[in-house]
């Protein structure tokens, strides 16, 4: 009869809990740590959704301000990192609604320039026209998509960010691919 290890604790949700704790009553060092594990993928987020290097940083700086004004009230029911999703996504539909500097979009994912290779600037092209009419696509299949493709989330993670089941994420990005085929 063979013996298995018990799985080894993961730390870093330990770290980030604690993190979040200190950070709830007050300590901006903490605040500032957790900030920092999150900046970036607030920050591509946003870039994804908007197309600007500018709105995305305006974005960013607003989704930490919720954060800083809401983490006492977080209660830990999801994990910090979906829960910082959620108001990423709800900063960057807030600036949809509001139609900030929408004639200002730019290409979020290459700049097609002419001292690259002509294969480059095909699939700089192909990939700048996809997120373009990804950003078209009704708000419940823009959130699967950007969750499952552009930050690799599994069905299960978005849904627990998006506060549905797995399989309406499935369906929504089921129905994302079959509009994207009809505007590509």
């Amino acid at each position: 009869m063979g013996l298995t290890a018990a799985p080894k604790p993961d730390l870093t949700d330990a770290l980030t809990r604690a993190l979040v704790a200190r950070a709830a009553n007050g300590d901006g060092a903490a605040f500032a740590e957790l900030i920092e594990g999150q900046y970036d993928r607030i920050y591509r987020t946003a870039w994804r959704w908007c197309g600007h290097r500018d709105d995305a940083e305006d974005i960013a700086q607003e989704v930490c301000v919720k954060i800083g004004q809401g983490i006492a009230g977080f209660d830990g029911r999801s994990a910090f990192s979906s829960w910082v999703y959620r108001i990423t996504l709800n900063a960057v539909r807030d600036w949809q609604r509001a139609g900030a500097r929408r004639g200002r979009h730019a290409n979020a994912y290459a700049e097609v320039t002419p001292t690259e290779a002509e294969a480059e600037q095909e699939a700089a092209a192909t990939s700048s026209q996809l997120w373009d009419a990804v950003r078209s696509l009704p708000e419940k299949q823009r959130d699967a998509v950007l969750l499952v493709y552009a930050e690799e989330l599994s069905h299960a993670e978005a849904a627990a960010i998006m506060g549905v089941k797995e399989a309406t994420v499935s369906f929504h990005v089921f129905e994302a691919r079959k509009t994207l085929r009809g505007l590509l």
